[in-house]
């Protein structure tokens, strides 16, 4: 019986031969990332366990993107922490602010990452590098410090279900659309750690920002991890890029999957998810009629902070204000990203627009600054997550939804679509 792609990189990875749904391996990590969130447990765990050094100077990345810039004393020691460690062990991909971005969109823009790795990530979002054909995936902080010493980390083969999308998208209809539509369709818990392998026709067709998005989201359907197989896209965007040698790995025609859903992405409108969970989704003509008013929208995260997505953004909201009482928040997710962002006008669109834009952050995405939500507000968001609390206050509602529909909720103040305005 064949494999999955997924079931091929675990099972090179732990130098078998094949593997199988439910088998327990220990297998060699590519890349083990930390943030200033997570990382400081990590090393302290690390040294508790009597380590002194790395397993590789150049396979540990460390990031303060959460809180970074700090934004107060205990974020600063938080990221001191990073920056001691990172000195101490002369680790290669540590990312300083001024050259640090949100994690997710940094590391393969760097070529950290690449088609075929194995990562893990003391993030659940660490599942976003799957775009590339990659097994990637998030852990606890004693797992990470585990990895840092040995190089290596334990998995339960994961079932893997498989998502095939065909037909042609409607306008203002992206990745991000369609994994909340995924979302929506088998809810949060439908895909518990379970692989979820991306596949179709408007696979094929979505840029890689938009596999990043949806690969991305993978946690929020309970995914163990999300992922796309290396087509040319992926070969383009990984070639100049990538520190090591892709491996790229196909999953076999008559691999055994968990469940086989298809999508018709012609039927998928622009997608908004309501409080309090992920799964709780409704198209734009619903969504826009419902006239429910927003205090704060903000664009960017590790879902959608790329360039596309600000170009996405800027096109809805050139000319146009923001509403008067609407703080709109731009954060192009890496300094690369901004620079572009920058040459190519879509800042000084926003900032025309009335629009706040922000050093490379995560922030506002986990309630931790750069845009707080007061009691009783609502925001609508490019992220990925919209618990109760997430962006502030406990009484507080977050929406998510593509980058086109943010922009145009700005200048509306209220949920609405890019073809009311």
């Amino acid at each position: 019986m064949g494999m999955t792609i997924t079931e091929k990189i675990l099972a090179a990875h732990a130098g078998l031969d094949e593997v199988r749904p439910g088998q327990l391996i220990n297998a060699k990590v590519d890349i083990a990332l930390g943030n200033d969130i997570t990382a400081p447990i990590a090393i302290r765990e690390f040294k508790k366990a009597g380590a002194t050094k790395v397993f590789d100077k150049d396979r540990v990345a460390l990031v303060p993107d959460h809180f970074a810039p700090n934004k107060d004393i205990d974020s600063a020691e938080q990221c001191k922490v990073l920056r001691e460690f990172a000195k101490e062990q002369n680790i290669t991909h540590y990312y300083e602010t001024g050259v640090m971005g949100v994690e997710h969109a940094l590391l393969p823009e760097q070529g950290v990452v690449t088609a075929g790795d194995l990562v893990i990530g003391a993030d659940s979002h660490t599942c976003t590098y799957g775009a590339l054909g990659a097994f990637s995936t998030g852990v606890g902080s004693t797992d990470l410090a585990a990895a840092m010493i040995t190089g290596e980390a334990w998995f339960k083969i994961p079932e893997t279900m498989k998502f095939v999308y065909n037909g042609k998208m409607g306008k203002w209809v992206g990745g991000k659309d369609l994994i909340l539509h995924t979302i929506g369709d088998i809810g949060v818990d439908g895909a518990l750690y379970r692989a979820m392998e991306f596949t179709g026709e408007t696979i094929d067709g979505l840029s890689m920002d938009g596999r990043f998005t949806m690969a991305n989201m993978a946690i929020e359907a309970g995914g163990k991890n999300g992922i796309i197989a290396a087509d040319d896209k992926t070969k383009a965007y990984i070639k100049g890029r990538a520190e090591r040698e892709a491996v790229f790995y196909y999953s076999d025609e008559d691999a055994k999957y968990f469940d086989v859903r298809e999508y018709d992405c012609s039927k998928i409108e622009p997608t908004i998810a309501f409080p309090h969970l992920p799964e709780n989704t409704k198209g734009i003509t619903e969504a826009s009629s419902l006239n429910i008013p927003v205090d704060q929208v903000f664009i960017g995260s590790c879902t959608n902070g790329r360039f596309e997505d600000l170009l996405e953004a800027a096109n809805v909201i050139k000319g146009k204000k923001v509403h008067p009482y609407v703080r709109t928040i731009v954060i192009p997710a890496t300094p690369e990203i901004y620079k572009q962002a920058m040459k190519e006008g879509l800042l000084e669109i926003f900032m025309d627009a009335n629009a706040t834009i922000s050093a490379p952050t995560c922030g506002p995405c986990l309630g931790g600054h750069m845009g707080i939500l007061a009691k009783g507000e609502r925001a609508i968001a490019t992220s990925n997550r919209n618990f109760k609390g997430r962006m502030g206050s406990p009484e507080s509602e977050v929406y998510l939804s593509n980058p086109a529909i943010a922009a145009a909720s700005a200048v509306l103040g209220r949920i609405g679509s890019p073809d009311e305005l």
